[in-house]
């Protein structure tokens, strides 16, 4: 090494340091973002995507947008099955994840029900544009108040590089080797194109995640579609041109050069649509309590007040299964539509196989003073079994203390329910008596309501009358309804009496 060069290297490091203090730090994980990501313990500083892929741009880019503008705190995630399944281990929001294609349907429950919310949908294209097509058009169709942010790399990237309704004419992939043919395959589904054919939309754009110049205008869109639904503004939907670079069989940088030589071609970038859209809103509910909707529905008919029951629950869950024909569901609308007419939360959710005689059938109902967060029991506080399979199949799912009501004279010999009381009803046999089996659920009805007293039986009464439109069985339904009510008391007196007996003995 010459002299003046020892002499140089001196002079550098003599010099002193310069300080950093007036300079800021632009490069940095958003923290929308968790410190760490616990999805597997020793790769906690990096996410499940491949080199070179396009989710953690379209990430990173969502993620400083939210920061940039303060939604963190306020923002929900909806991300469904996909390469982008584990977002919920990498984003630092409320997050949500659902089932294949399913994802508008979520978010739009979530922002119905916290309007207050910011609420994002993240799909794919196998995603959104294949088993989610109705989802996500039906979303935009109603002008749902969320945003969804579309990946479309043109391909399934998760599940083994299948077509996908994005594919490329020509592309070739694991299920088109011969390359998409439109006489076979169809066309590609230009989902933007599609979604801005509808009223409802207020922003539509289409991006790229091409080069930095293509990356900058979709961070400009995805914040957009954010500050839109801030401002309380309609749908807003992103599609973002994104690579693959492990199953299009590419090198990071081959695979961005891809998107701009054949992906625009097919997909012009393009904003399709940003305008304010005004939604009639003459249809829109008023904000009462159920208690003052059906009182309200009461009075305007002319229909006769009902006493107000005190309710000695907060909520209860019913649980009713038999098979089809029996009026299991039947019977489960008539506790809703009783629960509403007592000013009480409800929801009633089916379960049926196809066919419409003898098959399996089953509902849950849920009553309710609050809102009712999901309409599923898993722990029912009261089982209605009409049926011995039904009985066996459900009884170990009540909760302790709770009830069971089975349409038969005794339980089956070999079956002990130690967690619950059992109620033998023999529904069907008092039916005939009545001269009908069609009203063994309202034997059961009657039943339910002596022996919790959940409900008013005037207000089944008024239910029925509602429904029933033939007289001859309204009159069967109404004995119906009382049979059930007396065989409980009667039995219930029994009981007494005889444990009384046993007492004085």
């Amino acid at each position: 090494m010459a002299e003046h060069d020892v002499i140089q290297i001196a002079e550098i490091l003599e010099k002193p340091k310069v300080s950093t203090d007036k300079y800021e730090v632009v490069h940095r994980k958003s923290e929308v973002f968790y410190p760490q990501y616990e999805r597997k313990n020793d790769l906690k500083h990096q996410t499940h995507y491949c080199p070179g892929c396009g989710h953690g741009v379209a990430h990173k880019l969502i993620a400083e947008a939210l920061e940039d503008l303060g939604l963190q705190d306020q923002t929900i995630l909806v991300s469904p099955v996909g390469c982008s399944v584990f977002a919920y281990y990498y984003f630092d929001v409320g997050n949500v994840q659902v089932a294949h294609g399913r994802a508008p349907a979520a978010a739009t429950g979530l922002k119905r029900a916290c309007p207050d919310k910011i609420v994002i949908a993240y799909q794919g294209d196998g995603d959104l544009a294949a088993i989610g097509t109705a989802e996500i058009v039906h979303a935009a169709n109603r002008g749902e108040k969320i945003s969804v942010f579309f990946v479309n790399n043109a391909i399934y990237g998760m599940t083994g590089g299948q077509m996908a309704p994005t594919t490329l004419v020509g592309q070739r992939s694991t299920t088109s080797p011969w390359g998409r043919r439109p006489v076979n395959e169809g066309f590609p589904l230009h989902m933007a194109e599609m979604l801005s054919s509808l009223e409802a939309p207020v922003y539509i754009e289409r991006v790229a995640l091409s080069d930095n110049k293509n990356i900058m205008k979709a961070r400009r869109a995805v914040r957009k579609a954010l500050e839109l639904q801030r401002a309380g503004a309609g749908f807003t939907f992103v599609e973002i041109l994104s690579p693959c670079p492990t199953i299009w069989g590419k090198d990071p940088v081959e695979a961005r050069k891809w998107i701009a030589e054949k992906m625009i071609p097919t997909f012009p970038l393009n904003v399709f649509r940003d305008r304010q859209v005004e939604i009639p809103n003459n249809n829109i509910p008023p904000h009462k309590t159920v208690a003052e909707l059906v009182e309200g529905e009461r009075k305007a008919a002319g229909d006769g007040a009902i006493p107000r029951k005190q309710h000695h629950f907060r909520d209860l869950g019913i649980k009713i299964a038999g098979f089809g024909g029996q009026g299991v569901l039947l019977l489960g609308q008539l506790l809703a539509e009783m629960g509403m007419r007592e000013g009480l939360e409800v929801s009633w959710l089916p379960s049926y196989g196809p066919e419409m005689r003898s098959g399996s059938a089953h509902c849950h109902v849920c009553l309710s003073k609050d809102r009712i967060g999901s309409p599923v029991l898993s722990r029912p506080q009261v089982l209605i079994a009409m049926t011995e399979i039904s009985l066996r199949k459900f009884f170990a799912q009540v909760a302790p203390g709770g009830t069971i009501i089975y349409g038969r004279e005794r339980l089956p010999e070999d079956l002990a329910i130690p967690q619950a009381q059992v109620v033998c009803i023999p529904a069907s046999e008092i039916a005939d008596k009545l001269g009908s089996a069609k009203v063994a659920n309202v034997v059961m009805l009657g039943a339910l309501l002596e022996e919790t007293e959940c409900l008013s039986p005037a207000t089944a009464m008024k239910v029925l009358e509602a429904k029933v439109k033939n007289p001859a069985l309204l009159e069967l339904d109404r004995k119906a309804l009382e049979a059930g009510r007396v065989y409980i008391d009667h039995t219930v007196a029994i009981g007494a009496l005889t444990q009384a007996d046993g007492f004085a003995q």
